[in-house]
């Protein structure tokens, strides 16, 4: 789930009970690129209209394997 509070962007992973902030995105729309977390793990978000609403759950995949 990628969601906007206060604080920015943050992302939560439901299997590994992990919600970490956003630092840093491939685009400024969010969408069809990747997104860095505070943890250093590294998400490729889906294409999506540039207006979708936050919170929003997406299927992402992690980069660089599994833990």
């Amino acid at each position: 789930m990628i969601r906007r509070d206060a604080k920015g962007l943050s992302a939560y992973v439901p299997k590994k009970d992990l919600e970490e902030p956003i630092v840093e995105t491939e685009r400024d729309s969010l969408w069809g690129g990747w997104v860095r977390l505070k943890n250093g793990w590294m998400l490729d978000l889906p294409d999506m209209d540039a207006r979708t609403r936050l919170p929003v759950t997406v299927n992402a995949k992690k980069r660089g394997g599994e833990d």
